[in-house]
């Protein structure tokens, strides 16, 4: 993320994206229907590229953007602490949160970081968030709409995890609901070269991997039965996968029931995983022992076990991966099933399809989008359609050119 501890390399110069500027479909509610499926419709023409049309150019340091589902409104998270909405008519002047005051953002990898609306927001008003606060420490809390469907009740904040962070940096950050009604929750591992803190090959920590929770069934929280970890008195029950530098970003694809996971490097790889999501609880993705698909520790180096990227690329091409998100919308039936991510020093936008454990239709869209700066994240609305936030304030909308 940002230079999401890219072995301390500093990140290149914001330039500015496109210009065009493409509307946002009308405002949400409160309780909106269920998207419909996307369409089969004939496209009215053959797909000869993709633009990054501007849907805002405003914000400040946007890091995320979301949506709950069949929610014409896009939500998006600037690192500071507040959360802005843009609907059809651009930028709402309020927030629809401001949790400033709560939150540390003064380091690169600081600040409110990731959002999730819980699967039946539009009847309980539930949403998460995570930050780090005040210490430098990671927070999870949830919150509740208030009344006016545009605004959050600061006092419905409830905290339900705080994680120690040992450095300033490789916080993680994502939130993401699976197709089990429970929350993923992604760390880093706390920051430092090579791992300082030994945190990474460590299941008994919260940090370098990816935590799997019950928001439903307890207070706060209660640990999935089948969590990989659940009986091990040495291991966190809330781990569901480890060995991870800083997954910044990741996917859980309900169409295909896998999980794409983009890991940002140390010296020379950035990378992606993807694994079956039914298959993966307890796995080890191998960092500090490896980078990449090589070894980074020369003295120990046995990777018997441990998931290999799909994907990787050295730091001659970018040095912190964004991960972005499965495409599932309706505008691009030819991309469907195709996975984009970015990268913040590289400022180019890629994608492939998964297929027999390969990356297949590997496509390069830079000559397609231009200069469109440091790229953040991605997100994708309440319809489907993905879009990209970069770190000048642009929120940019993914479209086909016909």
């Amino acid at each position: 993320m940002f230079a999401a501890a890219c072995g301390g390399r500093a990140g290149t110069a914001t330039t500015s994206p496109p210009t065009t500027v493409a509307p946002v479909i009308g405002p949400g509610t409160t309780a909106p229907p269920p998207p419909p499926a996307p369409t089969t419709t004939q496209p009215s023409g053959p797909l000869l590229g993709l633009a990054a049309d501007t849907v805002a150019r405003t914000l400040r340091n946007p890091v995320f953007l979301t949506a709950p589902r069949g929610d014409a409104r896009l939500f998006v998270l600037e690192k500071a602490g507040t959360i802005r909405i843009i609907t059809e008519d651009g930028v709402l002047d309020e927030p629809f949160l401001d949790i400033t005051d709560l939150v540390g953002s003064d380091a690169l990898e600081q600040g409110l970081l990731g959002m999730a609306f819980h699967p039946d927001y539009g009847s309980s008003g539930r949403f998460f968030l995570y930050y780090t606060n005040l210490d430098g420490d990671t927070r999870l809390a949830e919150y509740r709409v208030s009344a006016d469907p545009d605004i959050a009740d600061p006092s419905s904040a409830k905290v339900l995890l705080l994680a120690a962070q040992p450095g300033i940096a490789h916080n993680g950050g994502m939130l993401l609901f699976g197709a089990d009604g429970y929350l993923y929750v992604s760390l880093g591992d706390g920051g430092g070269a090579s791992d300082e803190f030994g945190n990474a090959q460590d299941p008994g920590t919260l940090l370098g991997g990816i935590l799997r929770l019950d928001v439903d069934g307890g207070d706060p929280f209660a640990i999935p039965p089948d969590n990989p970890f659940i009986a091990d008195a040495s291991a966190a029950p809330h781990t569901w996968v480890f060995g991870l530098r800083n997954p910044w970003r990741f996917d859980i694809d309900a169409a295909s029931g896998l999980a794409y996971i983009a890991d940002v490097g140390q010296d020379e790889w950035e990378e992606v995983s993807v694994v079956p999501v039914a298959d993966v609880a307890g796995a080890n993705f191998g960092w500090p022992i490896a980078e990449g698909d090589d070894c980074y520790r020369a003295d120990a180096c046995d990777t018997t076990g441990m998931i290999a990227p799909v994907i990787s690329y050295p730091h001659s091409e970018g040095c912190s991966i964004i991960g972005g998100f499965v495409y599932r919308g309706a505008a691009i039936p030819e991309l469907q099933g195709h996975y984009f991510y970015g990268d913040w020093c590289g400022q180019w936008v890629r994608s492939f399809r998964y297929q027999d454990g390969e990356a297949v239709d590997t496509r390069d869209w830079t000559a397609d989008f231009g200069q469109i700066g440091q790229v953040q994240s991605f997100g994708v609305g309440g319809d489907g359609e993905m879009y990209i936030v970069t770190q000048g304030g642009f929120v940019l909308k993914i479209v086909p050119v016909r």
